[in-house]
């Protein structure tokens, strides 16, 4: 999942604040492909609701693609829920839910690394941080509408064996609203960048070539 920042990030908007603001300082007539992963779901979505316009089509890949209308906390109470873990507005966690340092490095190869190359895994050991989840913002019903982020071509890329956002959740949300295209990554853990890249790059360019 996404991580917190810095103790200044305060809101969902601050924590989104650099996509925006690389999102208003494109040319008028100039489009992006953007891409989210886990909670990244949330902050592409709030950028193709600020600039439908601007967004050629968006990615998500195994990410939290909310509904127009319907409040993302709904959605990631659902996730939190399925996984055990209960959420209460704006608390932080670390990136287990626990303190306990082998706890940690235990999760990490169990439910986010678990095909990923064992370098990569000792890198990210070194790296968790708290997870702010931003609950309370991600409360509102009104953030996402269906004339601004509906308009939007969507795809979702299933990673396929990924133990935190299992593949029948990530099916559940493209059941729940369905996007313009489903590809899938049989073997990629929630990190597919790392354990799968190859196939997710192809993905992309995949993806890239169609809009052109």
């Amino acid at each position: 999942m996404e991580l917190a920042g810095p103790a200044a990030i305060l809101t969902l908007r601050d924590f989104v604040r650099p996509l925006m603001e690389l999102m208003t300082s494109l040319p008028q007539n100039e489009k992006v492909i953007l891409v989210g992963h886990s909670y990244g779901g949330f902050c592409i979505s709030l950028a193709m609701e600020s600039f439908p316009e601007k967004v050629e089509v968006a990615v998500y890949v195994a990410a939290f693609m909310p509904r127009p209308k319907i409040p993302p906390a709904l959605l990631l109470q659902e996730f939190l829920r399925e996984i055990k873990l209960e959420a209460s507005m704006n608390q932080k966690y670390t990136i287990d839910h626990n303190h306990d340092r082998g706890e940690t490095d235990d999760y990490m190869a169990e439910k986010l690394y678990q095909n990923c190359p064992p370098e990569d895994l000792e890198l990210a050991k070194m790296l968790p941080r708290p997870v702010k989840m931003f609950m309370e913002d991600l409360a509102d019903e009104s953030l996402l509408t269906e004339e601004r982020f509906g308009s939007v071509e969507r795809i979702f890329v299933v990673c396929g064996d990924d133990k935190l956002m299992e593949a029948d959740f990530q099916r559940r949300m493209i059941d729940r609203s369905p996007p313009k295209a489903v590809k899938l990554i049989e073997e990629a853990d929630h990190v597919a960048m790392l354990s799968k890249p190859h196939e997710l790059c192809q993905c992309f360019e995949d993806i890239a070539k169609n809009c052109s």
